[in-house]
């Protein structure tokens, strides 16, 4: 489960291969900018990542005021600054600070969370934990050991477009809302979910998809809870369309990239083949599949930039790929191992959305 913070880390600097006056500061596989001669190799800063939002005294700290992202111009956002990309920013650590540790609240750094738009939202209910996936991915620049070299996986395109789970609960276990649980990732953190029969929500992103599949017809005949999570998306969703649309049903875009049975935290996540043969059944298309072999940087690397493959057009450029063992597995640091990889093209275009 991926979380946001802030944490005291041991840094790396190497030189700025086209600058003088600024170094590169690693953090795992991140690297920032700083300035020459800030930091020295094994000291201790506290890496501030991509869309946290800075208080003015931080800004005012590292000389940084007026020089971020947003109409506050106090988020972070990576940058690419002669010629190398800079994802994230590094604070001096305290002298009382130790590695590991986390400043977030300590710094008042918070995360951006981006509006709501109104097709996106809607009168909702507690559904309750159990039947609400938590759900998020941590980037592989920050675990960069955690998938050993040669290990069996696969690269799956990450779509830009909105979480979306579309449960189907036992009638033995269905509230007064029905079997079927819709919600977004965000309010599934909150165990909150959608009213499939509220009038409010005729118009809401999440059950026009549900509605259009037929998901809870589908999915009927099973005995357990199953959860389907996949990306909605179209123009209208985020500023990545890939050829589709949210004016018709019929055009929505929807690709199942996981599929966990059993109720939310009791239940398990199917493997590669697994979801496979679910998803044939059952009707559902999967998000692209990029590559299946043994893991390696160089491959790695060499696919997380790229057109995207879901039109049949490269239409525009790829966010990125997720990566995950082809038997599910977990690690007991990050938990669940998929880890995602995030194209420095996408990293850095210009009017980008970022609605969850």
């Amino acid at each position: 489960m991926s979380s946001f913070h802030v944490t005291v880390e041991r840094l790396t600097i190497s030189p700025h291969p086209n600058a003088d006056r600024i170094e590169l500061a690693q953090v795992g596989d991140y690297q920032s900018i700083v300035r020459k001669g800030q930091f020295k190799t094994g000291e201790l800063g506290a890496y501030i990542p991509e869309a946290s939002i800075v208080p003015e005294a931080i800004l005012e700290e590292l000389g940084l005021q007026g020089k971020l992202a947003g109409s506050q111009t106090n988020r972070v956002k990576a940058v690419r600054l002669r010629g190398v990309l800079s994802q994230g920013i590094i604070y001096p650590a305290h002298e009382s600070w130790v590695r590991g540790q986390d400043v977030t609240d300590l710094l008042g750094i918070t995360k951006y969370e981006p509006p709501v738009p109104v097709s996106m939202s809607g009168e909702l209910y507690s559904a309750g934990f159990d039947r609400c996936m938590r759900y998020d991915i941590e980037n592989i620049k920050r675990y960069p050991g955690t998938i050993a070299p040669g290990e069996r996986v696969i690269f799956t395109e990450k779509l830009h477009g909105t979480w979306c789970q579309l449960g189907v609960i036992p009638q033995a276990l269905a509230g007064e809302e029905g079997r079927l649980v819709v919600t977004s990732k965000g309010l599934g953190s909150k165990g909150l979910a959608f009213k499939p029969g509220s009038p409010a929500n005729l118009h809401n992103l999440y059950l026009r998809v549900a509605r259009h599949l037929g998901i809870e017809q589908r999915l009927g005949e099973r005995d357990e809870a199953v959860f389907v999570l996949g990306e909605v998306f179209g123009s209208g969703v985020q500023d990545l369309g890939y050829g589709a649309s949210t004016r018709q049903d019929e055009s929505l875009g929807f690709r199942v990239f996981d599929v966990y049975e059993g109720l939310a935290g009791h239940g398990r996540y199917l493997d590669h083949d697994e979801l496979e043969a679910f998803c044939t059944k059952y009707e559902l298309e999967r998000v692209p599949i990029l590559y299946e072999g043994p893991f390696s940087r160089e491959v790695l690397l060499e696919m997380t930039d790229g057109p995207e493959t879901v039109s049949g057009e490269g239409a525009h450029m790829r966010e990125g790929l997720v990566v995950r063992p082809v038997v599910e597995r977990r690690d007991e640091v990050i938990g669940r191992v998929q880890l995602k990889s995030i194209s420095e093209d996408y990293l850095l275009r210009r009017g980008g959305t970022e609605y969850t």
